[in-house]
């Protein structure tokens, strides 16, 4: 491997909450403060350390909610601070980012992730045009400027499903699994978890069977394509959440005494069709792979996707030839749940956690996720 531009020397998050749920009064900065501080009591580091904090948010609605996190965790007024708006890519494509800060010399030492606080999201209108009218409230901005490539991701999700003959069937039983190894690793998964208002596991998985998801209602029903239905159950719920990781340089790490557990290898943000944006995030997996001239997935011994859909993480399966029991060893976004902003550095996290938990030295892995508009993010890290 070599010489490595950023190491990786702690990560954390908070527990995933439903919107509505244990987070729901909380900012992003309420949120991510407990998670940093933590951070920087793991990697045993003082505040002072701390050059440049690197955040992704996708529904703050303007502001620096970075810049907000950094002065409400106590780091010093000198601190940079910079938030990262890529949609469900903010939080992969912001650790990134902080990777670049330490490439180009900008700074020595990095806090990075993503924090979304899905309840306490502003009600968003448009501003009228002329005298007389009246704002126009909308749940989603634009993501296309031609409204026929821009699609809902979930009727998106739905006619994928229908042309590619990926059944409800299949899917129940690819979410299932999700949060059937959700709950069974609860306790192991309270290792990289910070409580915060007394949440200290994800509160979104459930006990379910094949049998039970059968019988939960459809959300998009394709004429003709009863088969492939898409479920509730199918589908990532609306959530709270962060998750942080701590970056430095090589000479950072020998000058403060820190301890990296992992290396970056490669990372990529890449564009595809906005018409399927749940294609991205295979086509960023393909990418960062090729960088690091890495032709198969047999090479990677974790993989971690953010699955918004039952459907996104079967297609991700088949085009990178990996058996879908390999990936999300311990449940995906479909069990703990989507906080936009933060859902990608969330699977970053997972896969740190696993490499060090489950595998050697030298074994590598792999953090995706694809975002609205038709945006991918994809990471590679080995474990020293």
């Amino acid at each position: 491997m070599p010489d490595p531009t950023a190491l990786i020397a702690a990560w954390a998050r908070s527990a995933v909450s439903p919107v509505g749920g244990a987070l729901r009064n909380l900012q992003p900065h309420d949120i991510g403060a407990p998670v940093l501080q933590a951070l920087l009591q793991r990697a045993q580091l003082r505040p002072e350390a701390i050059d440049a904090v690197v955040i992704g948010n996708a529904l703050g609605a303007g502001g620096n909610p970075a810049r907000m996190l950094a002065l409400a965790a106590g780091l010093p007024d000198r601190c940079a601070a910079l938030t990262v708006d890529t949609q469900c890519c903010s939080g992969l494509d912001a650790v990134a980012m902080a990777v670049g800060l330490l490439a180009t010399g900008q700074a020595s030492v990095v806090i990075a992730g993503g924090i979304e606080a899905w309840s306490r999201a502003p009600l968003r209108h448009t501003r009228p045009l002329h005298a007389g009218e009246v704002p126009m409230a909308y749940e989603r901005p634009a993501f296309a400027p031609d409204p026929a490539r821009d699609p809902d991701l979930l009727e998106s999700a739905a006619d994928y499903a229908a042309q590619h003959g990926i059944t409800r069937e299949q899917q129940d039983a690819y979410a299932v699994l999700s949060h059937q190894r959700a709950l069974q690793h609860q306790n192991f998964l309270c290792d990289e978890i910070v409580a915060i208002n007394g949440l200290q596991h994800d509160a979104y998985p459930r006990t379910l069977s094949v049998e039970r998801a059968a019988r939960m209602p459809l959300a998009v029903l394709r004429e003709g394509a009863l088969d492939c239905a898409v479920s509730t159950l199918a589908i990532s719920t609306r959530a709270d959440g962060a998750a942080l990781v701590l970056l430095a340089t090589p000479k950072a790490c020998h000058d403060l005494g820190l301890k990296p557990r992992a290396a970056w290898l490669a990372s990529t943000s890449v564009g595809a069709d906005p018409c399927t944006p749940l294609l991205a995030a295979q086509l960023a997996a393909q990418t960062a792979m090729q960088r690091v001239g890495m032709h198969s997935t047999a090479d990677l011994h974790a993989i971690e996707l953010h699955d918004a859909f039952a459907v996104q993480g079967l297609s991700f399966c088949q085009a990178l030839r990996v058996d879908p029991m390999a990936i999300n060893r311990r449940g995906g976004g479909l069990a703990r749940g989507h906080p936009i902003g933060a859902s990608g550095a969330i699977a970053l996290v997972r896969l740190l956690a696993d490499l060090q938990h489950d595998e050697a030295a030298g074994a590598r892995g792999l953090a995706a996720v694809a975002g609205a508009g038709g945006i991918g993010a994809a990471v590679l890290v080995t474990r020293l």
